[in-house]
């Protein structure tokens, strides 16, 4: 609803003002020049990135337009995931967790925590991790080091899709400078016309310079930092998990592990400590 309703209010600005001005909404209707600039730039995503890099962005764009994903309730899936897990941990070791993480999605543990088990990032990350802890002895230095390399790889991955974005974003006011001069081309061809003929035609060149400047501050731009800031909510969930894992192998009680895990979590919904004591408490009560 907010990117809607920004959306709305850069495009009643930008033509509000226009036709204030006096100007006439016939004009922005020019096809070649959005031929032009918006062929162009799809043509330059096409060539500059795989097909899968495509496929994610156009997944993260529609993520970035729907509401936020990462809300209180799907913290509190989270760490309350995260803490079952150690728990049977602690009273059976590693091994009792062969039936829980070899599918999770058979799993009765993980289908009370639907939000999480939809995610396929999230639970492979986890599930593999668990795996690897219990494939032998490895300490928290180890285990940090491992998940560093790993994260760093995710965001890498992760982050590509929006910075291609705003790579083509950049390149379009060229693309609008290109249909504008393609237009001038024209209009000289014309030069022996009407002085009413000549100035269409100007202007029809001038709607491309426009729309190449109006699609990337007020469209691609935006969007592209849309998509980044919902990775990095995206990638502070996977700091979660590594970090609850680094102090479960050093030693933590649950609650503690769970807690520096909790820290990690996106500022805006993240949950008190005395919020998570009160999520394990109804927890261990529903238990009893």
């Amino acid at each position: 609803m907010q990117k809607l309703l920004g959306l709305i209010l850069v495009l009643a600005s930008v033509i509000g003002g226009y036709l204030l001005s006096g100007g006439l909404m016939a004009s922005f209707w020019q096809p070649g020049e959005l031929l032009i600039i918006i062929g162009a730039g799809a043509g330059a995503m096409v060539i500059a990135n795989p097909r899968y890099v495509l496929k994610e962005m156009f997944r993260q764009l529609k993520s970035a337009m729907r509401k936020n994903e990462y809300t209180a309730e799907f913290q509190q899936q989270l760490l309350m995931l995260l803490y079952e897990l150690l728990e049977l941990v602690q009273l059976g070791g590693l091994k009792v967790l062969d039936e829980h993480i070899e599918v999770p999605e058979k799993s009765t543990l993980f289908q009370k925590y639907p939000l999480i088990l939809k995610d396929k990032g999230f639970i492979t990350f986890i599930s593999d991790n668990f795996r690897l802890m219990a494939m032998g002895k490895i300490n928290e230095h180890e285990l940090e080091s491992i998940l560093e390399s790993e994260l760093e790889a995710v965001e890498e991955e992760l982050m590509v899709p929006s910075r291609s974005l705003q790579r083509t974003a950049e390149a379009m006011p060229g693309f609008g400078i290109c249909a504008a001069v393609l237009g001038i081309i024209i209009t000289m061809q014309s030069i022996d016309g009407s002085i009413a003929m000549i100035g269409v035609k100007v202007a029809a060149a001038l709607v491309g310079t426009f729309m190449g400047v109006f699609f990337c501050y007020c469209l691609m731009d935006p969007a592209s930092n849309a998509m980044e800031q919902l990775m990095k909510k995206r990638l502070s969930v996977y700091e979660c998990i590594r970090t609850v894992l680094v102090n479960h192998v050093a030693g933590k009680p649950t609650l503690l592990a769970v807690d520096a895990g909790r820290k990690m979590l996106p500022l805006e919904s993240k949950p008190t400590f005395a919020t998570l004591d009160a999520w394990v408490n109804q927890l261990l009560f529903e238990g009893v």
